[in-house]
């Protein structure tokens, strides 16, 4: 229970690593990174891996017993291989059996999102506003709309390894084709750049999110308000679709999107709307680890 915890986050741009004191005390021993280089291939990733590994060990002086990892994608539990994952090199690889072989460490994956729910049960803002919690949804809404499922301090996988992706059902035909091949997905509904687009296409503007949440907090532009309160309305949509299912003691709303305050007061009326109840008792609550989550999340993926 007091053995330091070790963790890689797996990005496109950069490999970073962290070890933690312990589950009861998450102060960085050692927090460095390297560059991915992910157009170099593959084999170069895993020989990234073991650079910012051995760099770890010569810095602490420690030895991991096992290295839990945050992938783009995910590794597919029947086949052992990668996929889903937007480094699309990785894809089809058995990344957790070469890196076991390479680094001669037992390697637990999960993706980002998962890594984010679960540092944020264990020491974010669950930790600190709902300690009890046993089922914690996780969503990062930014560029793309991802969420994480963690059970009783765990990840749930699920038996195809998508547990949590609700950024891929299907939410409105407003929202068109989606790069999964589908059509309609919450992704292209209530991401960051989906708003952008809707804004463009009522106004003929393109503008970055921040500029249209500025706007509607002015109240100096109608196309910005309707744009926010669409976001809102099809947020509280979506996400009734995963209290009804998982009914979760607690929702975290990460990612670029997840800081638009309205979200929480008229996405918060919008769930209330579509969910089997008649109240709203889950708390949404705003992520306390920053960008710290990821790679913390990763080095839990050993606890217990």
């Amino acid at each position: 229970m007091n053995q330091p915890l070790w963790g890689l986050d797996l990005g496109g741009t950069k490999i970073e690593g962290v070890i933690l004191e312990s589950i009861a005390n998450p102060t960085p021993i050692v927090r460095t990174r390297v560059d991915t280089e992910a157009a170099k291939g593959y084999e170069h990733i895993l020989g990234q891996i073991a650079k910012l590994v051995a760099n770890m060990e010569n810095q602490s002086g420690l030895k991991p017993r096992a290295l839990g990892i945050g992938t783009p994608g995910v590794l597919d539990p029947t086949l052992q291989v990668m996929k889903n994952a937007n480094t699309t090199v990785l894809n089809g690889k058995p990344l957790k059996k070469d890196l076991e072989k390479a680094l001669g460490l037992k390697i637990e994956l999960a993706n980002d999102a998962n890594c984010f729910a679960l540092a944020e049960t264990h020491w974010g803002i669950v930790h600190k506003s709902a300690p009890g919690a046993r089922m914690v949804f996780g969503i990062i809404m930014g560029t793309g709309v991802g969420g994480g499922i963690v059970m009783d301090g765990k990840i749930w996988n699920g038996r195809h390894g998508i547990g949590g992706e609700w950024g891929h059902n299907f939410l409105d035909e407003s929202g068109g084709p989606c790069y999964c091949g589908k059509t309609g997905c919450v992704e292209t509904v209530i991401s960051g750049p989906a708003t952008e687009r809707y804004y463009k296409s009522i106004t003929g503007e393109q503008l970055k999110l921040k500029d249209i949440v500025a706007r509607y907090n002015a109240g100096t532009d109608p196309a910005a308000t309707k744009t926010v309160e669409r976001l809102c309305d099809f947020f509280g949509k979506a996400v009734s679709v995963i209290t009804n299912l998982l009914d979760p003691d607690v929702i975290v709303v990460g990612g670029g999107v997840g800081n638009i305050d309205a979200l929480y007061s008229r996405g918060l009326r919008s769930l209330g709307e579509f969910i089997f109840n008649n109240r709203v008792e889950v708390p949404l609550l705003k992520p306390s680890l920053g960008d710290s989550a990821g790679v913390f999340g990763a080095a839990a993926l050993f606890v217990g």
